[in-house]
């Protein structure tokens, strides 16, 4: 039985997942590890790159773009009671040496802990926020959507989503962690289930997490596990089809877990103000790409 099983879902990344696969193999953990690769039918040759540079990767090739629930969900089903742990890793990540020693060593001591995720720094050191958070209330939709968050991320009150008043070189505990590093116990798997592949893209790690605490288990962020993890940056243009499913996902996260603890009018308000917000994310999203247009002489 191996220690961990290592998930990396990947789509038109070659780049990425080279550097990726490259910094587990040089951070040379002391653990039985084995690495999977699900290529979701990308068109840059990540797949042949893998075959070739890669020989002892596991590669699974869909014919179809699946999402990222639903590879996954491939690897947990093939490898099903092969592993004492399970690790779902972005492939725009790099691991640190020592991390995933850590995570594991983390889950052993913790016999309490079901998902443990790492810290996600941006290349440039910063903390990668979404690694620690809690579940999207009423109450905290209110205060991101006013960008009372962003004012006072120190205040208990109003950072409370990202848990900005955290200290983030401590050890928490935590109702949600990151998907882009989220490690999981084979017994917690068992019980509650794989992901839900209904969310193509974003929520499925914070459903996850919500099912796992639901189910008696706990949640941590712990520090001590450090990834550096590439993503776009803010400014550049998102592609509306990433909007749109990200404002879904978080609706159908909090209609599935949140919603039944409040009244039908406080769920209306919800949804029309995520929905408003979506409708304003894609203007500026537009904006943002008619700016970025050349202009014509």
């Amino acid at each position: 039985m191996y220690d961990l099983v290592v998930s990396i879902v990947a789509w038109n990344v070659r780049d990425l997942l080279r550097q990726c696969l490259a910094a587990i193999f040089q951070s040379r953990p002391n653990l039985s590890v084995r690495i999977v690769v699900v290529d979701n039918l990308s068109p840059d040759d990540s797949a042949a790159m893998v075959r070739c540079e890669f020989p002892e990767v596991d590669l699974i090739e869909s014919q179809q773009n699946l999402g990222f629930a639903r590879a996954n969900n491939l690897v947990l089903e093939r490898y099903k009671g092969e592993a004492q742990h399970y690790l779902l890793l972005n492939p725009d990540t790099v691991v640190h040496p020592g991390a995933l020693d850590e995570l594991v060593m983390f889950l052993d001591e913790h016999p309490q802990c079901g998902i443990v995720g790492g810290k996600l720094v941006k290349p440039d050191g910063t903390l990668d926020w979404p690694c620690k958070r809690s579940f999207q209330t009423p109450r905290i939709f209110f205060y991101r959507a006013l960008g009372l968050d962003r004012m006072f991320p120190r205040s208990r009150r109003f950072g409370r989503h990202h848990l900005t008043y955290l200290d983030e070189s401590s050890t928490h505990e935590v109702e949600g962690v990151c998907g882009a590093l989220l490690m999981i116990r084979a017994e917690a798997l068992r019980q509650i289930g794989l992901m839900d592949e209904r969310l193509f893209m974003y929520g499925d790690d914070l459903d996850w997490c919500f099912r796992a605490k639901a189910a008696g288990w706990k949640v941590y962020y712990y520090p001590k596990a450090v990834v550096t993890h590439y993503k776009s940056a803010s400014s550049k243009k998102r592609s509306s089809r990433m909007i749109y499913w990200w404002y879904r996902a978080t609706w159908m996260v909090y209609k599935k877990s949140l919603a039944p603890q409040y009244n039908h009018v406080t769920n209306g308000i919800v949804f029309v103000g995520m929905y408003s917000m979506l409708g304003v994310s894609l203007f500026v999203n537009l904006l943002r790409s008619a700016k970025a247009l050349p202009s014509r002489k």
